[in-house]
């Protein structure tokens, strides 16, 4: 907060309570030595204001306001810069209230520490935790049914593009992953690039010209063999789905694949390690792996 609008904020909050303090006195002082019943201004002939004191209860609860006031700004940030004796922030607040959260959570499952993630997976309290977890921190690109959506894998089948292991899930989680798919539209150009396509889905079982894939088949081997395998079974030691299987990140249209083949793909799974700490990472790759059935299945 810079010093002009500090002074400012300063400012207006004393003025405020001295105005407080002002109506009182002047209030105070405009009835004394006064009938209370006198009349002090007539309308009409008959309608009559009286000069009645304000009720005591009342009076009270306002000096008491004004007294709080200066407790409170003693205390606490009101006053501009002014950060009060208890230097209380709401960022310093949100860090106790979410370490005492943290240590919580690290004693209720203390017990699962050396554990197996399928040993937690089978915990019906920490299976409960995990999806509330899942659906705070997850949910936004996995779907709160953990389905995924375009370009955002589908947790729940036994396709992993990294692998389905404890430890590879455990890791995807904690350390994030980034999957980058070269473009390859100017080397192989439109009609290469639709003929690779064509190849791709009859990889997969579907339909698509027989003379195209063929001519495609080669430009394959050449570019994409690397990454996907001769035989497009994938490779998840690199993040390169397989080919042969109905699972498809991006689309499996004909323009989809196009897309995908001529200007490339960059995902990124961020950490979670960092900012979750290694309980909840655990919790949620238990979850993530109890979605899938088998848990351990290292998948396609």
């Amino acid at each position: 907060m810079n010093s002009g609008i500090s002074l400012f904020i300063s400012i207006a909050v004393a003025v405020n309570v001295l105005a407080c303090v002002w109506l009182i006195w002047w209030t105070a002082r405009g009835s004394a030595g006064k009938n209370p019943q006198e009349t002090t201004h007539v309308w009409d002939g008959d309608l009559t204001e009286y000069n009645n004191p304000l009720p005591r209860w009342w009076l009270w609860l306002f000096i008491i306001t004004i007294l709080f006031s200066f407790v409170y700004l003693a205390l606490y940030p009101g006053m501009g810069a002014f950060k009060g004796s208890k230097n209380w922030t709401q960022v310093s607040q949100w860090q106790a209230e979410d370490q005492a959260a943290g240590a919580a959570l690290e004693r209720r499952f203390a017990s699962f520490k050396g554990k197996s993630l399928a040993q937690m997976s089978k915990d019906a309290g920490a299976m409960s935790t995990a999806r509330n977890l899942f659906a705070l921190n997850c949910s936004t690109c996995h779907g709160s049914d953990a389905r995924g959506a375009k370009g955002f894998p589908n947790l729940t089948d036994k396709d992993w593009l990294w692998g389905g292991s404890e430890e590879a899930v455990y890791q995807t989680i904690s350390q994030g992953r980034n999957g980058v798919m070269p473009g390859w539209g100017e080397v192989l150009g439109k009609d290469g690039t639709d003929n690779v396509a064509a190849y791709v889905l009859r990889l997969s079982g579907k339909p698509a010209s027989a003379e195209a894939a063929r001519a495609g088949m080669a430009q394959f081997t050449a570019l994409c063999a690397a990454c996907h395998g001769a035989e497009g079974k994938g490779n998840q030691a690199l993040g390169a789905p397989n080919l042969t299987d109905n699972v498809w990140l991006h689309g499996s249209s004909m323009k989809d694949l196009h897309e995908t083949i001529a200007n490339g793909r960059t995902n990124h799974m961020p950490p979670q390690l960092e900012r979750l700490g290694e309980t909840k990472v655990r919790l949620l790759a238990a979850y993530v792996l109890s979605l899938s059935e088998p848990a351990h299945d290292a998948g396609p």
